[in-house]
């Protein structure tokens, strides 16, 4: 019976042009829809704050006056639909890669994409990275057939910009200057241990890690990453699994539990 009530205020919260709803009373008419603007001002404004705090490099790259507008349309769309604010704009990547305007910064897009999988990666469930020495105990007849658990907070963003040159040159991490090699990049988000590391991954790898995430084993993972990078080392990308603590256990196509 109370739904009607929240779903007109919830509506008329997002759409200045609605009437205060019926609901809200004040001793003065007048002094209802003044509170009601306030409030309506103070939830737009905290919501504008939050894709802000999330997409700090998109916000930069955009300009403030440019990004509050396109977020002020976006919010207006896509009202929250969770109490965890931090997660607020899952969709904001998608609605910038269909917003007009910006789309004389053909790459705004996947800066977003990379910074939400940067927040979705410091939330996500810990796991300690295996020690390498897991390996010792691996059979070279066994190798091809094995199985790596990687870590829950890993994802790859796939881009046709360098996305992680110019993430990184916003963050401070590079010099900002001219980018003289202008092709895509595919960015590696984990969080093996207390902090997200953002990194450029090598020719082939995503490939090789898609497939190990799908659950592939390692000689079908290799296979496919190889098919489309003839470059592929896979002894170069095994120690890489190591050493930035993607793998967080072992498995065999059987099943059975590596020891660790």
């Amino acid at each position: 019976m109370f739904a009607p009530v929240q779903n007109d205020f919830a509506e008329a919260l997002f759409d200045p042009e609605r009437a205060v709803p019926e609901d809200i009373l004040a001793c003065h008419a007048e002094a209802a829809g003044k509170r009601f603007a306030v409030y309506r001002n103070n939830v737009i404004v905290s919501l504008l704050d939050a894709l802000a705090a999330r997409f700090k490099v998109t916000q930069q790259i955009a300009g403030d006056a440019f990004f509050k507008a396109m977020a002020r349309m976006f919010i207006a769309a896509h009202p929250p639909t969770s109490p965890l604010m931090m997660f607020y704009g899952e969709a904001f990547p998608d609605f910038i890669s269909t917003f007009a305007p910006a789309a004389e910064i053909p790459y705004l897009a996947d800066i977003a994409r990379l910074e939400a999988a940067r927040t979705r990666a410091y939330h996500a469930a810990d796991a300690a990275p295996l020690d390498p020495a897991a390996l010792q105990s691996v059979t070279p007849d066994d190798l091809p057939y094995l199985h790596f658990h990687l870590h829950p907070s890993l994802e790859i963003v796939s881009s046709a910009y360098p996305v992680v040159t110019i993430w990184a040159m916003h963050e401070g991490l590079i010099p900002l200057g001219p980018i003289t090699d202008w092709h895509g990049e595919d960015a590696l988000v984990v969080r093996p241990h207390l902090d997200v590391d953002i990194r450029r991954l090598p020719p082939g790898a995503a490939a090789f890690l898609q497939r190990l995430s799908e659950g592939k084993s390692l000689a079908e993972a290799a296979e496919c990453a190889a098919a489309n990078h003839q470059d592929f080392d896979l002894a170069i990308h095994l120690a890489g699994l190591f050493s930035t603590g993607l793998v967080t256990a072992l498995s065999i196509a059987a099943s059975e539990d590596m020891p660790k």
